[in-house]
């Protein structure tokens, strides 16, 4: 049987800022990202399974990206909580907004990093993570492939 791959795409807002960071990113901004997610494995051969013809159903795989990725990041403040970001998030938290801490700083390439440990987790063990693509921006882009880790 051949291996097949399938990609969904997915998309949410999210502000950040980089601690540190020489331009104007190190200011809270947003982007309109746009998340691509790629797996890769066999169609389903059991006649009797209703899935059967799916590497995956493209429903249970939003399932996984939407509860993990799309649902805890989207319009939602993602600072580095190894800096003094941290007081700014802690004041943006106690005025009702949401903010999330992560320890790294929040570039799309950690951030695609990051998205692809949490989905791995995830996918059924016949089914794996074949490559993600991160934009932040129409011409900006991270991407992650598993042939490469």
């Amino acid at each position: 049987m051949s291996k097949i791959r399938i990609t969904k795409k997915f998309s949410f807002e999210t502000g950040h800022a980089l601690y540190g960071y020489d331009g104007k990113c190190r200011n809270v901004h947003g982007h309109s990202y746009k998340l691509s997610v790629c797996v890769i494995g066999e169609p389903i051969t059991d006649k009797d399974n209703v899935k059967f013809g799916m590497v995956i159903d493209f429903g249970d795989l939003k399932k996984i990206v939407k509860a993990e990725i799309v649902d805890q990041f989207d319009h939602a403040t993602v600072f580095n909580k190894n800096t003094p970001h941290v007081e700014l998030a802690e004041e943006l938290k106690n005025r009702g907004h949401h903010v999330i801490l992560v320890g790294y700083q929040p570039t799309s390439e950690n951030m695609v990093v990051d998205f692809a440990k949490k989905i791995q987790k995830h996918l059924p063990d016949h089914i794996k993570l074949h490559s993600l693509k991160l934009q932040e921006t129409e011409s900006s882009f991270a991407e992650w492939y598993a042939s490469d880790q």
